[in-house]
């Protein structure tokens, strides 16, 4: 017990404050301009979050169903963004979320073996009224769990919120 509390004291503050905590950092969008124009990407260093993940952010203005939102997996199929990725299947079926205020889903996917983008993917599909956010993670490995509690701690952050009310005019 002496031993721990001699090493803790001993750590650096910088080592303690950053040692548990995801390190997102904003890069280009690298997809072609289509119908909804371009979003943002983030993406965490495998040293900061174990594997790296890239996640990336598009509002789509007017096309969520302004009574239910995203209210199952179909739903959040048509929403999401997976097709900037490729041919996706399912892993099993989705659960409801909550980013800020927003309900959404999110649910795991299997990338195409051909993915030059990860093994898998979180889509995640959350509304405010008529509009809507697609956020899609992808995961260099086949633990998508592990990675969406992360995933939806950086969601719910500063960052993405401000970028959110911006976006969607709120």
């Amino acid at each position: 017990m002496l031993a721990a509390a001699l090493l803790w004291f001993s750590l650096p503050r910088r080592a303690i404050a950053t040692a548990a905590v995801p390190v997102w950092t904003e890069v280009a969008w690298p997809f072609p301009v289509d119908q909804w124009g371009k979003g943002k990407a983030f993406r965490c260093r495998a040293s900061d979050c174990g594997a790296e993940v890239n996640v990336y952010l598009r509002a789509k203005i007017g096309f969520c169903n302004c009574t239910t939102g995203v209210a199952d997996d179909d739903d959040l199929d048509r929403m999401g963004d997976l097709v900037l990725f490729g041919t996706a299947a399912p892993r099993g079926t989705g659960h409801p979320i909550s980013v800020a205020w927003m309900k959404g889903r999110s649910r795991a996917y299997v990338l195409d073996a051909g993915s030059r983008s990860g093994k898998t993917a979180i889509s995640i599909v959350f509304n405010e009224r008529c509009d809507m956010i697609a956020a899609t993670a992808v995961l260099g490995h086949d633990r998508p769990e592990i990675a969406e509690p992360g995933v939806m701690e950086f969601l719910n952050s500063s960052t993405v919120m401000r970028w959110a009310e911006v976006t969607l005019g709120l």
